[in-house]
């Protein structure tokens, strides 16, 4: 079918366009003629990389292939075949826990399927029929009542009180109400389109017929499928940080040996042997740790973020959360409860504030200055005619005991705010039996339901009318702007009065201001209804008595505003985009403070009319976007990717799942999310809670200064090696280090005191500082001289040992290397310590870190071995050490650490914290 803009034809135009027929559907052989033509009503997922190929990938990154071609060299060339299958190990199980966190990633066109309605009811040659909802075609009459999924895209052809909720597709807090004799201009958006109902929506109310106007791929929810496929995966800042600091230190690992291999030959040295040194000084400046190590640090960041209830699909996506400078959020059920909840109530005596949130029936009512009882006649009136005019009721989940809401939600907040007061739909039964209802429609903006007044109980529920049993009463509630003028009377001080036009304008006014607020009003209203009075609308509905008005709206988390604040503190900018009104997107985010004086709001029609470029330049003024569609999330998105921002966004509905998967972290919620949007993210919030971000954010900074630390030591401790045969060559000495004993000290050190730095907790303020910039490396400007200072500290006390030996003691070159060996290995295991953090070890405490402790003890205990037992002594050309030796070994293995700690002693010192 030739995409129409069905919105904007009227209803016989539709059906005529779509070669249908309202009375009849369609004939089975055109159905099965279009079902070839269309396809199936199904999601299509794009072509997939198979299992095998997605396991390969794990093992593409230049890091990775490298460390493989080292364990090749250590094993054919070195001959050190236990160094080179750990490395291949190392490899082999990095990539394995890669593939397994990453496997569900390209999950979401799955669970959209998931999410499409099972069965529909059409009709075709003139019966209905329930056949599967992938079998139905444009130009169906399909049938959608109270409860339905929607199957498929689709004009309205007739309605009864139809109200569907969007909000999976358009973010709207509120249901949509439905008309089918509306048209509507061409460009208006989704969300604003009420003769149209759209796959995967829900109807919560009411009834309808509709026409259906696009399936599967061709659909809304179709359209944000086929956006979802087309946004390719994105590398995260930590690995492209990573990739190049290996091609970094392969680039100057393979320099500096080649100059240490020259210095060697022409010292007279053999060749064959300064080959082997040159190729293990290669093999121990590769980080062959780096992947355990960043893998085994950002799963133990998973395991401590599961505990608080952060779900975390990709591993690598914990770091990137932590680089966060942008936070793109949803409002409905992300900041806010979505639950619609009543703040305040109008009465003709005072103005009522209401305390509590969401569903629960727990709360308190209270003027400026005083509590207001809960059996005060002018607040029961109003809560017992949102009641009696409402049909939703207040349930508790058996299970986990959550308090919910079966049916409209704006009538659950007048349930939930009645219950507060004590008074419930199971009192009803008691005073009233159920006559008739007038449901709400968009024309008449309002409902009513008339009982008999059975007499039993406190007299007729705080209505100050008079009423016998048997008396018929019809309770009313509407827009204000349609009960007002319909009221002739009004209820003060326990008295039915008249109202004058004065009055009535002030309650207008009222009216008027707290719309203004963002807050949705309802009036309620009663009238006793004569037996002469026939029950229709028109005549039940007029001369009623005014009781107030209740003001409500989705409130924001309570959590939600300190967690804005504390990611604003930490130098994030918080964005709220959703797709509910302009008016209520502001003053939620103004309470929130995620939106100030002075700052920019945009409306997805105002998108429309800004090109990219512009947008690009102006979105970092930009604090909340309203009434947005995907595709509009998806430009603000990639305009802060365009300034070099590292974007999270979160959400839980349909309309989130591109934006989601196209940002740096996709965030969904483990409640209210959709599968969709679980599918799409990287991280999924167990409790829906926004501050978990908050925590996340702190987790994903402190992994990567975990991994900064460890790169630091790797790097210092390497450089300390390469420095020593460094300066011996210049100097004219022996080789202070054989290649088996370089090897050794790289995989002793770069193991377990490396795995233990990647355990460290958080530093004090690291929620106080901004995100690092994206375009900072690993390795910093302070850092890289940290590096070279720390390893000449290490690499000169190596071979201070060595020539000490040599010409103070004089017993020969093979002690003087045992010497030099066991220095390097103590002060590379004790400068481990001095890199647990930026305040000195007296401050954080010598032992608050045990890993680093027990890792310190293994290692030392592992030299010991090889020293002394016999059977390693050949393999490491090793031989037993004097206590003499000893001294000389602790002595000069503790000058890096006391050195670099005395001064950040000093510097406590002069700058106390």
């Amino acid at each position: 079918m030739v995409e129409e803009r069905w919105h904007a034809l009227p209803v016989d135009r539709a059906i005529e366009i779509a070669g249908s027929d309202a009375g009849q559907g369609l004939s089975f052989a055109e159905a099965r003629r279009r079902l070839e033509q269309y396809g199936y009503n199904e999601l299509v997922t794009a072509k997939r990389r198979s299992v095998l190929q997605e396991f390969i990938g794990q093992f593409t990154d230049f890091i990775i292939l490298v460390l493989i071609g080292a364990a090749l060299v250590s094993g054919p060339l070195l001959g050190e075949w236990t160094d080179a299958i750990a490395i291949l190990v190392i490899v082999l199980l990095n990539g394995i826990l890669g593939f397994v966190q990453e496997y569900r990633a390209e999950q979401a066109l799955e669970a959209l399927k998931r999410l499409t309605a099972p069965t529909a009811e059409v009709l075709r040659e003139g019966a209905l029929h329930q056949i599967p909802a992938r079998e139905l075609v444009p130009g169906d009459i399909i049938i959608i009542e109270t409860g339905d999924m929607v199957p498929a895209d689709a004009r309205l052809i007739s309605t009864r009180n139809l109200l569907v909720d969007q909000a999976v597709l358009t973010g709207e807090s509120e249901p949509a109400s439905k008309n089918a004799e509306a048209v509507v201009p061409p460009d208006t958006p989704v969300a604003d389109r009420p003769n149209m109902v759209y796959s995967s929506t829900i109807a919560v109310r009411g009834r309808g017929r509709a026409l259906v106007t696009a399936t599967g791929l061709q659909s809304e929810f179709g359209r944000i499928a086929r956006l979802v496929q087309e946004i390719g995966p994105e590398e995260t800042p930590l690995q492209m940080q990573l990739e190049r600091v290996g091609r970094f230190l392969v680039y100057a690992a393979l320099g500096i040996v080649a100059v240490i291999f020259a210095l060697g030959v022409a010292r007279g040295e053999p060749i064959v042997q300064m080959f082997l040194v040159a190729v293990s000084l290669a093999v121990a400046a590769i980080p062959e740790g780096l992947p355990a190590v960043v893998t085994i640090a950002l799963a133990l960041g998973v395991r401590r973020m599961a505990a608080r209830n952060a779900l975390i699909r990709r591993l690598r996506s914990v770091e990137t959360l932590g680089a966060a400078t942008v936070i793109c959020s949803d409002k409905t059920g992300t900041l806010t409860e979505n639950q619609m909840t009543v703040r305040r109530i109008i009465t003709p005596e005072r103005s009522v504030q209401v305390s509590g949130e969401g569903y629960v029936p727990r709360g308190t009512f209270s003027t400026d200055s005083t509590h207001v009882p809960h059996e005060a006649t002018d607040l029961q009136a109003v809560l017992r005619v949102g009641v009696l005019s409402s049909t939703a009721e207040l349930a508790r989940e058996p299970g986990d005991g959550r308090w919910t809401i079966r049916g409209d939600p704006t009538e659950g907040a007048l349930v939930v705010a009645a219950a507060k007061a004590g008074y419930s739909r199971e009192q009803a039964p008691e005073e009233y039996t159920f006559v008739e209802e007038f449901p709400f429609d968009s024309e008449r903006k309002r409902m009513s339901i008339i009982y008999t007044y059975r007499g039993n109980g406190r007299g007729p529920g705080a209505l100050a009318a008079e009423v016998q049993p048997g008396t018929r009463i019809a309770f009313v509630k509407g827009a204000a702007e349609t009960i007002l003028p319909l009221c002739t009377h009004v209820q003060r001080e326990g008295r039915v009065v008249p109202l004058g036009p004065a009055e009535r304008r002030e309650y207008t006014d009222i009216n008027n201001y707290l719309g203004q607020q963002a807050l949705r009003v309802l009036a309620m209203a009663y009238r006793t209804v004569p037996a002469e009075v026939p029950l229709v609308p028109d005549a039940v509905e007029r001369d009623l008595v005014f009781v107030g008005m209740a003001a409500m709206i989705d409130p924001p988390r309570a959590e939600a505003r300190g967690a804005v604040r504390t990611a604003q503190e930490a130098g994030i900018t918080v964005v709220m985009i959703t797709g509910d009104q302009h008016n209520t997107a502001l003053a939620i985010a103004r309470e929130l403070g995620i939106f100030e004086d002075g700052q920019v709001s945009l409306t997805g029609a105002q998108m429309e009319e800004i090109s990219d470029e512009r947008l690009a330049e102006i979105v970092d003024r930009v604090r909340v976007y309203a009434r947005v569609s995907p595709e509009h999330k998806l430009r603000i998105v990639r305009a802060w990717r365009a300034r070099d921002q590292v974007v999270a966004v979160t959400g839980d509905g349909v309309n989130d799942a591109p934006a989601l998967k196209e940002a740096d972290i996709g965030v969904a919620m483990g409640i209210t999310g959709t599968d969709v949007s679980k599918e799409a993210s990287d991280m999924v919030l167990a409790d829906d809670n926004f501050s978990t971000i908050v925590a996340a954010v702190e987790e994903g900074r402190t992994i990567f200064d975990n991994i900064r630390r460890f790169i630091q030591f790797m790097l210092s401790c390497n450089a300390g090696e390469v420095l020593t045969l460094f300066v011996a060559g210049l100097l004219g000495l022996p080789l202070p280090l054989l290649p088996i004993q370089i090897l050794w000290i790289n995989l002793a050190t770069d193991s377990l005191p490396a795995l233990a730095l990647g355990v460290e907790k958080a530093e004090p303020g690291t929620m106080q500082r901004p995100p690092r910039s994206p375009r900072e490396g690993i390795i910093s400007r302070p850092m890289g001289v940290a590096i070279g200072y720390q390893g000449a500290l290490i690499g000169l006390a190596a071979l201070a040992a060595f020539a000490i030996e040599i010409y103070g003691l004089g017993r020969g070159v093979e002690r003087a290397r045992v010497l030099a060996f066991s220095t390097s290995i103590l002060a590379q295991s004790l400068h481990a310590f001095s890199l647990r953090s930026r305040y000195s070890l007296f401050t954080i405490g010598f032992f608050t870190n045990r890993w680093m402790v027990y890792a310190f003890l293994a290692v030392a205990v592992a030299n010991l071995v090889i020293i002394y037992v016999p059977f390693f002594q050949p393999v490491f050309a090793t031989l037993p050490l004097s206590l003499a030796d000893w001294a000389i070994v602790i002595g000069l293995g503790l000058i890096p650490l006391l050195t670099i700690q005395g001064a950040r002693v000093l510097g406590e010192i002069r700058q106390p914290a």
